[in-house]
């Protein structure tokens, strides 16, 4: 029918269209696999490190830090999906697009007009010949009008005895005129009808064949589409890629080859009684020697987590013990395992809040926080002794912590100071700072730095800050 052409016109438009919303869909699915990889990349950063550092040991814990390599490499594949998507189906319906659709310098696109024009082109004869055969069907249709009220004028004026001879001529004259236009109109329409007619083949071949066209050209457009979805569902599908097959194959085989026997073992050998001994042996006075025992058994009083290295000798197991370097980890600061991205924060989130989100969650796992090594100092004092007797009868808990803390006082440095191990401060002078504990008998203090670092410090380097 007339006009309706323009549905298929409007298809061409649509087309260029789907490509925007196909190329949308794929950068918004390549935006998506790259997060991904990111959050994994993060989870195994973060996890690896609170494993190496908690007290699991042996082939558990390779088994276990096995989940995180998997996420390595299952990231690494992600981000070889979104390099696809973006770089090979994203740039191919790209320049598809730009060589199916030429934009005008009038607005609107060559294939469009082209279409436009060729369905106009073949309906304007037709067209034309269709209003000649409305408009003559509407004279037709008055003319019955006309012929069918004359009549009934003449009727009724027969029953009329007021009017004269001559007026009911007059009305027979009409009806007879008014049947001679009806005869005259209906011929009229019907000859233009038939010349529809003769014409409506021809007019269906022109339409035809533009409207084939139209339907090769966006046959055109469907193929590729399908071509195009094809190739991203490959990009997609990880199940038939041989290394994603292998990465959970080898992880298997490290989450099977986790042996409770061998791992008992080697805790017998180097932290139970098969351990090689450092027996004691006579020692000669060292200054420095002095100082850094007082200075361990000042530790030992303190609150802070210590992990202290034990020195071995003799034959050692092969198996690494990852306990064997000395590690301090301050009670209040987890700085040195926070990791640097938090998936679940919003991107433009300061950096010290995602640092405070991420100081929580590695204190809330159970095993960082166990990870300690227990003092080899002992003494049969009763002081020292966590199951004396006063404990026994209920005054004091070993397990509680010190109910009654040392008072902090805010203090500042008097000179530079560099600290000489781990476990103690640095400081410049002028520098303020909190002291925690009181100078004990060699003249340290135990005190905290503004930002959060915890250790030891020589007294007669401060004052107090009136």
């Amino acid at each position: 029918q007339v006009g309706n052409y323009k549905r298929t016109v409007k298809r061409i438009d649509d087309g260029h269209r789907l490509c925007n919303d196909l190329m949308n869909c794929i950068h918004e699915r390549a935006r998506i696999e790259k997060v991904y990889a990111q959050q994994l990349t993060e989870w195994a950063k973060r996890w690896k490190q609170l494993v190496e550092k908690g007290p699991q040991y042996g082939t558990v814990e390779r088994a276990w830090c096995a989940f995180m390599s998997e996420a390595e490499k299952v990231s690494e594949l992600h981000l070889e999906v979104k390099g696809s998507l973006m770089n090979e189906d994203f740039e191919k319906i790209k320049n598809w697009q730009k060589e199916a659709f030429h934009k005008q310098m009038m607005g609107g696109f060559k294939e469009t007009k082209e279409a436009e024009d060729g369905f106009r082109k073949a309906q304007k004869p037709w067209a034309k010949k269709l209003k000649e055969v409305e408009a003559a069907k509407k004279a037709y249709h008055a003319a019955c009008k006309e012929e069918k009220l004359a009549i009934s004028r003449e009727t009724n004026s027969k029953a009329d005895p007021a009017l004269n001879p001559e007026q009911l001529k007059k009305l027979q004259d009409k009806v007879e005129k008014s049947k001679q236009d009806v005869l005259k109109t209906k011929e009229k329409y019907e000859k233009s009808l038939k010349e529809l007619d003769n014409a409506t083949p021809q007019y269906m071949e022109n339409m035809e064949q533009v409207f084939e066209q139209c339907q090769q050209f966006e046959e055109k457009r469907l193929r590729f589409f399908r071509e195009v979805l094809l190739e991203v569902q490959k990009h997609l599908d990880l199940s038939n890629v041989a290394s994603y097959k292998n990465i959970y194959r080898e992880l298997e085989q490290n989450i099977k080859s986790a042996d409770a026997v061998e791992d008992l073992r080697w805790f017998r050998a180097n932290q139970g009684p098969g351990m090689s001994m450092n027996w004691p042996q006579f020692e000669e006075w060292s200054a420095d020697l002095n100082r850094t025992l007082s200075r361990r058994e000042k530790k030992k009083a303190s609150d802070g987590v210590t992990l202290t290295g034990i020195n071995q000798t003799g034959d050692q197991s092969s198996q690494p013990n990852k306990h064997s370097s000395s590690l301090s980890v301050q009670s209040n600061t987890v700085q040195s395992v926070q990791s640097s991205y938090n998936p679940f924060e919003d991107e433009d989130d300061t950096g010290s809040t995602v640092s405070e989100k991420e100081d929580n969650k590695i204190k809330n796992v159970s095993s960082y926080e166990k990870n300690q090594s227990y003092p080899t100092d002992w003494s049969d004092e009763e002081s020292n002794n966590p199951f004396s007797s006063t404990d026994a009868n209920g005054d004091t808990n070993p397990f509680d912590e010190d109910a009654s803390p040392a008072m902090e006082v805010r203090v500042r440095a008097l000179y530079d100071y560099e600290g000489q191990e781990q476990d103690e401060l640095s400081f410049k002078a002028g520098d303020e700072l909190t002291k925690m504990e009181n100078e004990d008998e060699q003249g340290w203090c135990k005190g905290r730095l503004d930002n959060g670092q915890v250790g030891l410090y020589p007294a007669n380097y401060v004052e107090p800050i009136q």
